[in-house]
Parts: structure tokens; C-alpha cells; sequence
């Protein structure tokens, strides 16, 4: 069940007959002696590779990824022996050599062919990575088991002890800035989301690549259901700056696009329907950074190949992401459960005397989708489903109010505006009534509620209350 750890005695002076000959001996024997001490320090500093780091996942892993698991089932897969042999071998790192992936064996080799030993560093960085092994293998197993009775407790609930472990998949050029030094881990022991992606062609990904990339798999998340209408999200520095749906997918990307042309340059797309020929078309006639779909008809593919460097990326389950969120503090972590709550107007409580047709509710619902991906202050006006403007990131609401207005400009005229908190004034409603908006969704809430229905009845809009916020920060 659990690999037998490949210990390595080291002899000074002896290299197993099986892996270089007698003349590769002396050789190694006269080139160690006449080496001095520092340059044999520092040729025996550990190599280090992404590859070598990695490991399979072991039977345990295997089975709770398995749909319908039982947890008699899991239970039965998880090893005793085999850590415990792991542990014993990589705490005697002093005498011997513990491997405990596959991939380890060539560098394992190359360090006998070359040197004729293993030295004191080599041994310890196997002994780390056995360390780390084990690890993870018990972070699995725990997590599984916090996983099984959150599931028959609250949901909501989250564990006393949190663990967060990954395994690199990539060392990349750098951070959000050249100055900042970056990797990207996978956590899990199996490929999935990102690390699963099929990229058809483009550069390597960056930091920000990724990250803008979350952001656009969450945005497109909403419209996951096979009974959406198509949907493209256009994102830049994660906030959208353009999102549309239509009844094809180059119709709703180039309504996106059209939302706001400026931003999109440069920008990522995601899409939630494949990409064919008419939008493949569409999307080689700007600058974009990355574009992920569902998957690509391969006469798209061959148009989308002018462009080379634009990274395209397929994760045929666009829905599937992490169901907590993860942020570092001084001394601690801050976790949260996501904001992946469906909205559902049938819970929403309409305030004011005019009442929303149901053109107006389906246009409603559609801007508190969007709204719920941009960063707080946050306020976006949409009209026959399309963002005509989006104020994001502002200090006070009423100044996302203006930003996204100002944008949509003339087109605002019968357009809907949704935000993503509570109005604390009426002076947000006054502003997007004098721009000729007709219906707004907030989240209510504010001691002044009352303020802003009055507001809205006497300036005849619509007030939609869906009594949940989504701040994002």
C-alpha cells in the first residue's frame, strides 16, 4: 500500500559496481582528494527540481477521490507501516539515503555517477522531502476526517486546527511585481482546477495571470448552469470590466467587449461555452492576456494560432473551485468559507411602490451577478445584459455610483444598477435617477433604508432588497 522507503548506505570511497564502472571510481577517488574543501561543500549542495518535489498520490488519496466514497472505505486505505518505515529511515538521514518518490532516483544516480557518495546535504534535503511526505499524507487524512464531520455537523462550521499544504507545480518569474519572488502550488496530492488546465498554446503563466484567471472562473461560475444563455467575462486586475450574455458565445463576448473596449485591452477572458470559429475571430482582433473555455473546436484553434503569445487555457468544469478562502496576517491566517451563494429573487423583497416587470427582475439579477465580482465599493449598470458601467473599488458609494454612470453615459437611460452593499444616504438613488436608471438591487440593511425608498417612490424607480451583501475586498 505504502512504497518501501530506498535507503542508501553510503561507503566513503565505494560506489555500487552496478552503477559505474572501476575507472569511474578512481576517477571519482582522485577527483574528491584533490578537490578542496570548499569546492566540495558547495558541489554537494542538494539540486533542487519541481518534479522531484512532487508525489503520487497513494491509495488513500486515490479512493476518497473517488465519487461515493464510504468512510469504511477510506478507513480501510489508510497505512500504518509505511510512514512509520519512512520516518524511521529519513530520521537516520546521517547514515543513509531515503527516496521516497520515483523521481528522486535519476538525481539520486547522478549524484553517485558524479561524486561516488552521497553527501551530508543530499541525504538531509531526501530526509525533508520524506518529512514532507508523510506530511502531507497525514494532512490528508485529516482533512478528509474534517471534511466528514463538517459534513454531518454545520456547514458552516470550520475546523479548530487549520492546515494549508501544497506541492509546487511551478516555480514562476515572479510575483505580482519583478521584485516579489513567487511559486504556484497545487493543493492535493491529484491535479485538479488550474493545475488540470489544458493550455493549447501561450506563454507561461504568471502570478497575476492566475490570479485574474480565479477571478474570471468565479465571475463565469454564475452562468455554469447548462441552462444559462452564453456568457463571457471580460477582467482585468481581477475586476470585470466587461460581461455580457447573448445567444451565442461571440455574441455575448462581443457585447462584453463592447462594454467597455479601453479596458478589455489586455484583459481576461472567460467564456462558458466552447470556443468556435465566430468567436475565435472575434477575440484575435485585440490584445488579451488569457482566454479559458470549456473547451475549442479545432478550426478555432487553428484561427486563435495567429496569435501565439495569448494563453488559452481549457477547464472543462469551470464550477469546481475551493470551497474556503485564504488570506495571511501578521502571526496567522484569516479563512473563510467562499461567497458562493446562488442568488435567488424569489427571496428578494421588493420596497417600493413601483413594481419591477419581469424584464426588469431577469435584468436585476444579472447585475447582482456581476456585482458580486467586483471589488467593494461596488456598483454596476447593465442593460439588455450587458455591463454598461462598473465603479469598482471606491472609498464611498456614491463615488462608484458616478464612475459606473459616467461610463455607461447616454446608454444608462432606462438601464438597472445593482451595488453590492447597503446605500447609507439617499444620495446614491438621487445620482442613478438623474441618469435616467429605472430599477436598483441593493442589499438593505442601512439604518436609512427608509431614506432611500422614499427616494426611489418619489423619484418613481424600482427598489429590489435581496437582504444579502457581498463586500469584496
Amino acid at each position: 500500500m505504502w512504497p518501501s522507503p530506498r535507503v542508501h548506505v553510503p561507503i566513503r570511497g565505494r560506489v555500487d559496481a552496478a552503477v559505474v564502472s572501476g575507472e569511474q571510481r578512481e576517477l571519482a577517488r582522485s577527483r574528491r582528494a584533490e578537490e578542496k574543501p570548499a569546492t566540495r561543500a558547495r558541489r554537494r549542495r542538494p539540486r533542487s527540481s519541481d518534479r522531484a518535489r512532487r508525489r503520487q498520490p497513494l491509495p488513500f488519496e486515490q479512493t476518497i477521490a473517488k465519487p461515493n466514497v464510504s468512510l469504511e472505505e477510506a478507513i480501510e486505505q489508510i497505512d500504518i507501516g509505511g510512514p512509520a518505515m519512512l520516518r524511521a529511515a529519513a530520521k537516520n538521514f546521517a547514515h543513509l539515503t531515503v527516496l521516497c518518490n520515483p523521481h528522486q532516483y535519476d538525481e539520486y544516480l547522478s549524484e553517485l555517477r558524479q561524486y561516488g557518495e552521497s553527501a551530508l546535504a543530499f541525504r538531509q534535503a531526501c530526509a525533508l522531502r520524506a518529512f514532507e511526505h508523510t506530511a502531507g499524507y497525514d494532512r490528508a487524512i485529516a482533512a478528509y476526517l474534517v471534511q466528514q464531520s463538517v459534513g454531518s455537523l454545520d456547514p458552516n462550521h470550520l475546523p479548530h486546527q487549520f492546515s494549508l499544504s501544497g506541492i509546487q507545480v511551478q516555480s514562476l518569474r515572479y510575483g505580482e511585481n519583478p521584485h516579489q519572488p513567487a511559486a504556484w502550488y497545487q493543493t492535493g496530492n491529484h491535479s485538479s482546477g488550474w493545475a488540470a488546465a489544458q493550455k493549447l498554446q501561450g506563454k507561461e503563466l504568471s502570478y497575476n495571470n492566475l490570479v485574474d484567471l480565479e477571478a474570471a472562473r468565479r465571475v463565469i461560475t454564475e452562468f455554469a448552469d447548462p441552462q444559462s444563455p452564453a456568457a463571457a467575462a471580460i477582467l482585468k486586475h481581477t475586476n470585470p470590466c466587461g460581461a455580457a450574455l447573448g445567444t451565442t458565445i461571440a455574441e455575448a463576448y462581443n457585447n462584453a467587449f463592447n462594454a467597455d473596449p479601453v479596458s478589455a485591452f489586455g484583459g481576461i477572458v472567460a467564456l462558458n461555452r466552447p470556443i468556435d470559429a465566430a468567436t475565435a475571430t472575434a477575440l484575435t482582433k485585440t490584445f488579451l492576456e488569457c482566454v479559458v473555455a470549456p473547451g475549442c473546436e479545432p478550426d478555432a484553434q487553428d484561427m486563435l494560432a495567429a496569435k501565439s503569445k495569448v494563453r488559452v487555457l481549457i477547464l472543462p468544469d469551470l464550477s469546481r473551485g475551493p470551497k474556503q478562502t485564504v488570506k495571511a496576517i501578521a502571526g496567522g491566517i484569516l479563512v473563510q468559507t467562499c461567497d458562493d451563494v446562488v442568488a435567488d429573487p424569489t427571496q428578494w423583497q421588493v420596497v417600493t411602490e413601483t413594481q419591477p416587470t419581469s424584464a426588469q427582475l431577469q435584468e436585476l439579477l444579472f447585475a447582482w451577478k456581476i456585482c458580486k465580482h467586483v471589488k467593494s465599493n461596488a456598483i454596476v449598470v447593465t442593460r439588455n445584459r450587458a455591463t454598461l458601467g462598473i465603479g469598482a473599488g471606491q472609498m464611498n458609494r456614491v463615488g462608484s455610483v458616478k464612475i459606473a454612470l459616467e461610463q455607461a453615459g447616454e446608454r444608462a437611460q432606462g438601464a438597472v444598477l445593482a451595488s453590492d452593499g447597503f446605500f447609507p444616504f439617499d444620495d446614491s438613488v438621487r445620482t442613478a435617477a438623474a441618469a435616467g436608471i429605472e430599477a436598483i438591487v441593493q442589499p438593505g440593511g442601512s439604518l436609512r433604508d427608509q431614506d432611500s425608498i422614499n427616494a426611489a417612490n418619489e423619484l418613481g424607480i424600482v427598489m429590489v432588497l435581496t437582504g444579502i451583501r457581498h463586500f469584496l475586498h
